[in-house]
């Protein structure tokens, strides 16, 4: 199950950058005597959730849009057993979506294909 505070998001959405960061940050430079300085540290925060491929309605992702409207608002997002708090990723496209079909006069149950971006703080 996915849900972001208390919308219930689909459970195919596909957490796309999962495994493509890492807590630990280093830098490595060299000192004038020639050594090699490495310094580690572990990043409490800042880790990208990127869900692509899901479908909603109309209605939900109005609700999702409201949602990312208001600035620096923490939200609850639940992956299965694990729960993160983030923040829309405004630094890029919050929220991508697109209609599975061209509607004229769409109602709150046509159906979207979207995409969402997170950060973790």
């Amino acid at each position: 199950m996915i849900s972001l505070d208390a919308i219930t998001l689909p459970s195919e959405l596909e957490w796309q950058d999962e495994f493509n960061w890492s807590a630990v940050r280093q830098v490595a430079d060299v000192s004038l005597a020639g050594s090699l300085v490495v310094q580690e540290a572990a990043q409490l925060a800042g880790r990208p959730i990127t869900l692509i491929n899901g479908w909603v309605t109309r209605g939900v992702l109005k609700q999702l849009y409201a949602m990312a409207q208001v600035a620096a608002t923490e939200r609850t997002l639940l992956i299965g057993a694990d729960s993160y708090q983030v923040l829309f990723r405004h630094s890029e496209q919050a929220i991508e979506a697109v209609p599975v079909a061209p509607f004229e006069d769409p109602s709150d149950g046509e159906f979207y294909q979207i995409n969402l971006r997170f950060i973790c703080v």
